[in-house]
């Protein structure tokens, strides 16, 4: 093989993994937002506080995240993603048969510490171990497919349950991870150890773009453009109706966010087709500067519906340009060793981040107002495209392609 011919990893990999990865996040996340009314009143909760529960159990996870990059890379992570999918299966299983709040709680809690383990950050890290270098492509096909959990699940999740209770609908989420998840994931393991076994993983030098002596202050800028950018986009997220009425929009604040999801999409095929000679530092400073981009945009035109409609397509091509990043900037930067645990690890510093955001965004938007809160979320942005910049500038070299 020549000094410059990068594997990939074997369609057949990437379109299982992207089964698994649309099966995990439908189940485990985008089915709450339809199920949560009828949890509230099974327990007799306000929704709020099933939501509050969610965000504490996000938390946890978020500290769980550095364990699981760290067994990922020291068992293999195809094998760690067997073990969560059956964790995730008994967690919907608890839910689902939870006698009382409490036991809901630890079960919800069960689930999102499971996800750290069958989600993106393991996915990415199971690329990577079978690819190598090469994975930096496979990821990009990864989260295109991935990105259809939502349209899938939403009204999937709605439509069941229009027949049948949340908890029938998750123990059918408990068997659906069984029957698919767990031997897709137990097939990957048998490929990971089969690659390990004939080198093909090892065909190629990792060649990272940080050389030694720089990782610590990579690490740490890299972390911070990650947590900045998960602040912003969580902040937008969970408000985004009710900000865009705040703004004068009204009800076509709902036709607005219908964009972002095929905007996530489009971002990540124009990755797939025109990406190929930009650096991972390089899209980095893109997807980190259209979302700041999107807000301004979104601020200086509001209340025109036009002026709207382009911040959710830049902000949705900015969040799927930005999940990209998070698997393959870390993997250009400083290669395969210690992959997983950085994954966990970058995964931890946005969960965390990410939890406190909506109420740092409720609280200044009500002692302000929600333009001066948006100028104050676009200013995270813009640090967050900062502290890419910064990376790009210092380790400017680009791999061959």
């Amino acid at each position: 093989m020549s000094a410059y011919a990068i594997p990939r990893a074997p369609a057949l990999v990437i379109w299982a993994l992207g089964l698994t990865q649309i099966i995990g996040y439908g189940t485990l996340y985008y089915s709450f937002s339809a199920l949560a009314p009828a949890m509230a009143r099974d327990f007799g909760w306000s929704e709020e506080w099933v939501y509050g529960v969610l965000s504490g159990s996000l938390l946890i996870g978020g500290l769980m995240a550095p364990i699981s990059g760290s067994w990922a890379d020291r068992f293999g992570a195809a094998r760690v993603m067997v073990w969560g999918s059956l964790a995730a299966a008994l967690s919907l299983v608890a839910c689902a048969l939870a006698p009382t709040g409490i036991a809901f709680v630890a079960g919800l809690v069960a689930m999102e510490v499971a996800s750290g383990f069958v989600l993106y950050t393991t996915a990415f890290a199971a690329l990577a171990q079978i690819a190598g270098q090469g994975a930096q492509r496979s990821i990009t096909h990864l989260t295109l497919i991935a990105g259809f959990a939502s349209t899938i699940f939403w009204p999937l999740t709605t439509t069941l349950h229009e027949y049948l209770s949340w908890r029938d609908i998750y123990l059918a989420f408990a068997a659906l991870t069984l029957i698919v998840c767990v031997p897709v994931h137990a097939w990957l393991a048998r490929q990971d150890t089969g690659a390990r076994a004939t080198g093909t993983t090892m065909a190629l030098e990792d060649a990272p773009l940080v050389p030694p002596g720089q990782e610590q202050w990579a690490q740490i800028v890299m972390l911070l453009g990650f947590a900045l950018l998960g602040f912003m986009s969580s902040a937008v997220l969970v408000h985004m109706i009710p900000m865009l009425a705040s703004l004068g929009l009204g009800a076509a604040g709902v036709f607005v966010t219908t964009l972002f999801g095929p905007a996530q999409v489009l971002s990540r095929l124009i990755n797939m087709q025109f990406g190929r000679g930009l650096s991972q530092p390089a899209l980095g400073v893109v997807a980190a500067s259209l979302m700041p981009l999107a807000l301004v945009v979104l601020v200086t035109t509001a209340p025109l519906l036009p002026g709207a409609a382009v911040f959710a397509l830049l902000f949705g091509l900015g969040s799927g340009l930005s999940s990209i990043v998070s698997g393959t900037l870390p993997l250009a930067l400083f290669g395969r060793v210690g992959y997983g645990r950085r994954l966990g690890t970058i995964s931890s510093a946005r969960l965390i981040v990410s939890s406190f955001a909506p109420v740092v965004f409720a609280v200044v938007a009500g002692a302000t107002t929600t333009p001066a809160t948006l100028w104050m979320v676009a200013g995270a942005g813009a640090m967050s495209a900062l502290c890419f910049g910064s990376i790009w500038h210092r380790f400017s070299r680009v791999a061959p392609a």
